[in-house]
Protein backbone atom coordinates (compact mmCIF):
# COMPACT_ATOMS: atom_id res chain seq x y z
CA UNK A 1 0.00 0.00 0.00
CA UNK A 2 1.31 3.67 -1.01
CA UNK A 3 1.04 6.58 1.40
CA UNK A 4 3.30 8.90 2.93
CA UNK A 5 5.24 7.76 6.28
CA UNK A 6 3.74 8.32 9.42
CA UNK A 7 4.91 8.64 12.49
CA UNK A 8 2.11 6.21 13.91
CA UNK A 9 3.40 6.49 17.84
CA UNK A 10 3.10 9.98 17.87
CA UNK A 11 -0.51 10.17 16.24
CA UNK A 12 -1.12 7.79 19.06
CA UNK A 13 0.05 9.86 21.37
CA UNK A 14 -1.48 12.75 20.39
CA UNK A 15 -5.19 11.31 21.31
CA UNK A 16 -4.35 10.07 24.62
CA UNK A 17 -2.99 13.89 25.26
CA UNK A 18 -6.42 14.95 23.64
CA UNK A 19 -8.50 12.87 25.46
CA UNK A 20 -6.17 13.30 29.00
CA UNK A 21 -6.50 17.19 28.32
CA UNK A 22 -10.69 16.79 28.46
CA UNK A 23 -9.89 14.89 31.56
CA UNK A 24 -12.04 12.02 29.86
CA UNK A 25 -11.18 8.24 30.10
CA UNK A 26 -12.47 6.93 26.84
CA UNK A 27 -13.13 3.17 25.85
CA UNK A 28 -11.20 0.92 23.41
CA UNK A 29 -11.48 -2.48 21.48
CA UNK A 30 -7.97 -4.30 21.23
CA UNK A 31 -7.96 -6.69 18.65
CA UNK A 32 -5.54 -8.99 20.23
CA UNK A 33 -3.55 -11.59 18.07
CA UNK A 34 -2.30 -13.31 21.10
CA UNK A 35 -1.18 -12.81 24.67
CA UNK A 36 2.52 -11.95 23.99
CA UNK A 37 2.19 -9.51 21.65
CA UNK A 38 -1.30 -8.39 23.67
CA UNK A 39 1.84 -7.65 27.25
CA UNK A 40 3.35 -4.16 25.95
CA UNK A 41 0.02 -3.24 24.43
CA UNK A 42 -1.85 -3.48 27.73
CA UNK A 43 0.90 -2.19 30.12
CA UNK A 44 0.57 1.08 28.57
CA UNK A 45 -3.02 1.44 26.56
CA UNK A 46 -4.79 0.43 30.30
CA UNK A 47 -3.04 3.85 32.03
CA UNK A 48 -5.50 5.86 29.68
CA UNK A 49 -8.15 3.78 28.34
CA UNK A 50 -11.39 1.21 29.72
CA UNK A 51 -10.03 -2.05 27.58
CA UNK A 52 -11.89 -4.58 25.95
CA UNK A 53 -9.87 -7.05 24.69
CA UNK A 54 -11.27 -8.95 21.51
CA UNK A 55 -10.00 -12.37 20.51
CA UNK A 56 -10.89 -12.79 16.56
CA UNK A 57 -8.50 -14.68 14.65
CA UNK A 58 -10.42 -17.48 12.31
CA UNK A 59 -6.83 -17.61 10.71
CA UNK A 60 -5.18 -19.76 13.30
CA UNK A 61 -4.37 -23.41 12.49
CA UNK A 62 -5.22 -25.92 14.41
CA UNK A 63 -7.82 -25.71 17.16
CA UNK A 64 -6.12 -26.67 19.38
CA UNK A 65 -3.50 -24.33 18.72
CA UNK A 66 -6.84 -21.44 18.58
CA UNK A 67 -7.79 -22.47 22.45
CA UNK A 68 -3.87 -22.35 23.79
CA UNK A 69 -4.05 -18.90 22.24
CA UNK A 70 -6.92 -18.10 23.76
CA UNK A 71 -6.19 -19.19 27.51
CA UNK A 72 -3.00 -17.74 27.50
CA UNK A 73 -4.69 -14.32 26.77
CA UNK A 74 -7.15 -14.78 29.65
CA UNK A 75 -4.52 -16.17 32.03
CA UNK A 76 -2.55 -12.69 31.11
CA UNK A 77 -5.82 -10.56 31.03
CA UNK A 78 -5.79 -11.97 34.73
CA UNK A 79 -3.16 -11.39 36.50
CA UNK A 80 -1.24 -8.44 34.60
CA UNK A 81 -1.64 -5.08 37.10
CA UNK A 82 -3.53 -2.55 35.01
CA UNK A 83 -4.94 1.19 36.40
CA UNK A 84 -8.68 0.19 34.45
CA UNK A 85 -10.27 -3.32 34.32
CA UNK A 86 -9.75 -4.83 31.24
CA UNK A 87 -12.58 -6.77 29.52
CA UNK A 88 -12.33 -10.03 27.38
CA UNK A 89 -14.45 -11.34 24.96
CA UNK A 90 -13.71 -14.14 22.40
CA UNK A 91 -15.10 -13.91 19.13
CA UNK A 92 -16.35 -17.09 17.13
CA UNK A 93 -13.65 -19.37 15.48
CA UNK A 94 -14.72 -18.88 12.14
CA UNK A 95 -12.10 -20.82 10.20
CA UNK A 96 -13.99 -20.86 7.21
CA UNK A 97 -14.36 -17.25 6.62
CA UNK A 98 -10.61 -17.08 6.82
CA UNK A 99 -9.83 -19.72 4.08
CA UNK A 100 -12.22 -17.97 1.73
CA UNK A 101 -11.00 -14.33 2.21
CA UNK A 102 -7.35 -15.75 1.31
CA UNK A 103 -8.77 -18.12 -1.58
CA UNK A 104 -6.24 -18.42 -4.29
CA UNK A 105 -3.39 -17.19 -2.13
CA UNK A 106 -2.74 -20.37 -0.39
CA UNK A 107 1.52 -20.51 -1.47
CA UNK A 108 2.55 -17.06 -1.34
CA UNK A 109 4.86 -16.15 0.76
CA UNK A 110 3.84 -14.85 4.40
CA UNK A 111 3.73 -11.22 4.76
CA UNK A 112 1.95 -10.56 1.24
CA UNK A 113 -1.15 -10.04 -0.37
CA UNK A 114 -3.08 -13.50 1.95
CA UNK A 115 -1.58 -11.84 4.73
CA UNK A 116 -3.20 -8.09 4.07
CA UNK A 117 -6.90 -10.28 3.43
CA UNK A 118 -6.21 -11.96 6.60
CA UNK A 119 -5.60 -8.25 8.32
CA UNK A 120 -9.04 -7.02 6.60
CA UNK A 121 -10.85 -9.77 7.90
CA UNK A 122 -9.83 -9.79 11.30
CA UNK A 123 -10.01 -5.78 11.37
CA UNK A 124 -13.48 -5.59 10.01
CA UNK A 125 -15.01 -7.57 12.24
CA UNK A 126 -13.31 -5.88 15.10
CA UNK A 127 -14.68 -2.62 13.91
CA UNK A 128 -17.81 -4.23 13.78
CA UNK A 129 -18.25 -5.60 17.45
CA UNK A 130 -16.46 -1.88 18.39
CA UNK A 131 -19.47 -0.21 17.13
CA UNK A 132 -22.41 -2.92 18.34
CA UNK A 133 -20.09 -2.29 21.70
CA UNK A 134 -20.53 1.69 21.40
CA UNK A 135 -16.72 1.61 21.80
CA UNK A 136 -14.59 5.08 21.44
CA UNK A 137 -11.79 3.39 19.50
CA UNK A 138 -10.44 0.45 18.42
CA UNK A 139 -6.94 -0.50 17.25
CA UNK A 140 -4.79 -4.08 17.10
CA UNK A 141 -1.89 -5.67 18.61
CA UNK A 142 -0.49 -6.68 15.32
CA UNK A 143 1.24 -3.74 14.81
CA UNK A 144 3.85 -4.96 17.49
CA UNK A 145 5.31 -7.26 15.31
CA UNK A 146 8.51 -5.99 13.80
CA UNK A 147 7.59 -8.27 10.51
CA UNK A 148 4.32 -6.63 9.91
CA UNK A 149 4.08 -3.23 8.23
CA UNK A 150 2.03 -0.51 11.05
CA UNK A 151 1.39 1.45 7.54
CA UNK A 152 -0.84 -1.08 5.88
CA UNK A 153 -2.30 -2.38 9.41
CA UNK A 154 -3.23 1.33 10.09
CA UNK A 155 -4.55 1.84 6.54
CA UNK A 156 -6.67 -1.20 6.71
CA UNK A 157 -7.87 -0.30 10.41
CA UNK A 158 -8.99 2.98 9.34
CA UNK A 159 -11.14 1.76 6.00
CA UNK A 160 -12.63 -0.83 9.18
CA UNK A 161 -13.35 1.80 11.68
CA UNK A 162 -14.92 4.18 9.22
CA UNK A 163 -17.09 1.48 7.48
CA UNK A 164 -18.48 0.63 11.06
CA UNK A 165 -18.64 4.45 11.88
CA UNK A 166 -15.93 4.34 14.89
CA UNK A 167 -12.84 5.77 15.51
CA UNK A 168 -9.55 3.90 14.78
CA UNK A 169 -6.40 4.23 17.02
CA UNK A 170 -3.79 4.30 15.10
CA UNK A 171 -0.26 2.92 16.36
CA UNK A 172 2.93 1.38 16.00
CA UNK A 173 3.54 -0.69 19.09
CA UNK A 174 7.24 -1.58 18.34
CA UNK A 175 8.04 1.98 18.44
CA UNK A 176 9.83 2.74 22.26
CA UNK A 177 10.78 -0.41 22.82
CA UNK A 178 7.26 -2.07 22.73
CA UNK A 179 8.21 -5.31 20.98
CA UNK A 180 11.30 -5.59 23.28
CA UNK A 181 8.80 -5.11 26.14
CA UNK A 182 6.54 -7.73 25.28
CA UNK A 183 9.71 -10.21 25.13
CA UNK A 184 10.06 -9.74 28.71
CA UNK A 185 7.03 -9.62 29.99
CA UNK A 186 6.50 -12.62 28.20
CA UNK A 187 9.17 -14.41 30.14
CA UNK A 188 8.01 -12.78 33.38
CA UNK A 189 4.75 -14.20 32.81
CA UNK A 190 5.85 -17.46 31.25
CA UNK A 191 3.40 -17.09 28.33
CA UNK A 192 3.43 -19.64 25.31
CA UNK A 193 4.88 -18.24 22.95
CA UNK A 194 4.50 -19.37 19.41
CA UNK A 195 6.86 -19.73 16.79
CA UNK A 196 4.61 -19.19 13.44
CA UNK A 197 1.76 -16.39 12.84
CA UNK A 198 -1.04 -18.92 13.34
CA UNK A 199 -2.48 -19.84 9.99
CA UNK A 200 -1.66 -23.42 8.47
CA UNK A 201 0.18 -21.99 5.51
CA UNK A 202 2.87 -19.87 7.91
CA UNK A 203 3.20 -22.95 9.83
CA UNK A 204 4.00 -25.30 6.92
CA UNK A 205 6.60 -22.02 5.56
CA UNK A 206 7.54 -22.34 9.27
CA UNK A 207 8.21 -26.20 8.47
CA UNK A 208 10.03 -26.13 5.29
CA UNK A 209 12.43 -23.40 6.55
CA UNK A 210 13.53 -25.37 9.44
CA UNK A 211 13.84 -28.71 6.66
CA UNK A 212 15.75 -26.26 4.81
CA UNK A 213 18.43 -25.26 7.79
CA UNK A 214 18.79 -28.75 8.99
CA UNK A 215 19.26 -29.95 5.18
CA UNK A 216 21.90 -27.62 4.75
CA UNK A 217 23.34 -28.20 8.11
CA UNK A 218 24.00 -31.95 7.55
CA UNK A 219 25.16 -31.20 3.88
CA UNK A 220 27.92 -29.13 5.81
CA UNK A 221 29.08 -31.57 8.40
CA UNK A 222 29.21 -34.21 5.75
CA UNK A 223 31.55 -31.96 3.70
CA UNK A 224 33.54 -31.29 7.07
CA UNK A 225 34.00 -35.53 7.80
Amino acid sequence: MAGNRQNYQKKMEAVIAGEQARGRVTSLLLHSCCAPCSSYCLESLSEYFHITVFYYNPNIYPKEEYGKRVEEQQRLIAQLPVKYPVRFLAGDYEKERFYEAVRGLEGEREGGERCVRCFALRLREAAKTAAKLGMDYMTTTLSISPLKNAETLNEIGERAAQEYGVRYLNSDFKKKNGYKRSVELSAEYGLYRQDYCGCVFSMREREAAERAKTAEREAAEKKND
